[in-house]
């Protein structure tokens, strides 16, 4: 039997945002692997996957999530968490890996799949789907993410700025993730483009710190790395205006 490595979505934080299948997929793995730091905080997914599955079942591995400049740094934990991941496979028919959002949009995931296919031969990878912060961040804002023919243009600011400015000159809906340490240039954008008006930013998505708030209430202030901004296009057509 080849052994099989799932990638489980497990949605932006709030454990009720978890789907039936996410659920199901960590119950029936053998071991649910998940992601801390090096400095070794308990994370959003690890805290999410303790609500379905016993401590005893969970192993935290290390990853560089925090690491952006020096890549030799970061391809070597990866390495190391690949190594790991492996081994547990050698251990376990079957290993989950859970992962904040969803394991094909911006996940830590992405590597180490591909890592393990090089280490494990055979290895079946799978993913299990999951909401997304930018789907909570509309339900929970009101924010119409799109309507008829308007497309949708997903940012990581963390790709700079200018990336972000040419996205907001577009058409469509656009959603900036990781925007919170570039917070002041996040503002000077949406204001030169039109867009601050109705836009709304959101960190801490279903935690008890959650914070949701319109983005012309942005300061400069850094905010929390993983917050999300959606800024919507101008709509004046009335209903169905977009169609």
């Amino acid at each position: 039997m080849s052994s099989r490595l799932v990638g489980v979505g497990v949605g932006p934080g709030d454990p009720e945002l978890v789907t039936v299948k996410g659920v199901n997929a960590l119950r029936a793995a053998e071991v649910v692997v998940v992601p801390v730091m090096d400095t070794g905080e308990r994370g959003r997914a690890e805290a999410t996957v303790l609500h379905y599955v016993p401590a005893e079942k969970v192993v935290r591995v290390v990853f560089a999530l925090n690491e952006r400049t020096d890549r030799a740094r970061r391809e070597a934990a990866w390495d190391a968490a690949g190594a790991a991941v492996a081994g547990l496979l050698t251990r376990h028919g079957s290993v989950a890996f859970a992962t904040i959002g969803d394991p094909n949009v911006y996940s830590t995931f992405t590597y180490l799949a591909q890592t393990i296919a090089e280490l494990v031969p055979g290895v079946v990878v799978e993913t299990v789907p999951g909401i997304t912060a930018m789907q909570d961040l509309a339900a929970r804002s009101g924010a119409v993410l799109t309507e008829g023919t308007e497309p949708l243009t997903l940012v990581p600011v963390t790709a700079g700025s200018a990336v972000l400015k040419e996205a907001l000159a577009g058409p469509g809906t656009v959603v900036a993730y990781k925007f919170g340490r570039q917070a002041a240039e996040v503002a000077e954008a949406l204001a030169e483009t039109g867009r601050l008006g109705d836009a709304v930013w959101g960190s801490a998505l279903g935690l008890p710190e959650e914070s949701v708030r319109p983005a012309a209430e942005l300061d400069g202030t850094p905010l929390p790395y993983l917050s999300t901004l959606i800024a919507p296009p101008r709509r004046d057509g009335g209903r169905g205006g977009k169609l």
